[in-house]
């Protein structure tokens, strides 16, 4: 069965983004491009909530390359970008189906609703957070309120030069 990860910066007070989406305050460099290319050669699909993927469209992100997107919404009928599917139909029903199918990892993008609903279903396997450096104080939280407890191991935790620190956790099933 393929391997779903929630992968995500967030800030040291755990959350995704400001309260405008904005994420001005990610650190971005050489080692964490190199982490971030060797976790993409590990996936070919790509879920993301319809905010997550409007954030995206807004910074001039269509559709991510080499990769199936997925964008789940109940309002959206159709991307921009060919390479996109929306898909109307429950997300962790469709997500069950992905997991049973051939192929490499899925990666869940942003958080919130999605997030929520696919740790709810227990279809998330692992969580990759890069914690950066940084007290927003307020925004957009990285987990949402959920009806049940994760219970997780620490596979990694790796600190990078800019001050980041890079955090692996498998998810007990």
């Amino acid at each position: 069965m393929r391997k779903v990860t929630f992968g995500v910066g967030n800030s040291l007070d755990n959350f995704i983004a400001r309260t405008d989406h904005a994420v001005d305050w990610l650190r971005w460099d050489k080692e964490v491009a190199a982490v971030s290319a060797a976790f993409w050669k590990t996936i070919d699909t790509v879920v993301m909530g319809r905010k997550t993927y409007e954030v995206a469209l807004a910074s001039g992100t269509t559709s991510y390359p080499g990769v199936k997107n997925y964008v789940f919404s109940r309002t959206l009928r159709e991307s921009p970008d060919e390479k996109v599917a929306i898909i109307s139909e429950d997300a962790a029903e469709f997500v069950r189906k992905l997991k049973k199918r051939k192929g490499k990892g899925i990666c869940v993008m942003g958080g919130g609703e999605l997030a929520k609903s696919l740790f709810e279903a227990d279809l998330i396997d692992e969580i990759g957070l890069n914690i950066h450096p940084v007290l927003l104080g307020s925004g957009i939280p990285l987990f949402l309120p959920m009806n049940r407890q994760v219970d997780l191991e620490l596979l990694e935790c790796k600190m990078f030069a800019n001050g980041c620190v890079l955090t692996r956790y498998r998810v007990k099933h």
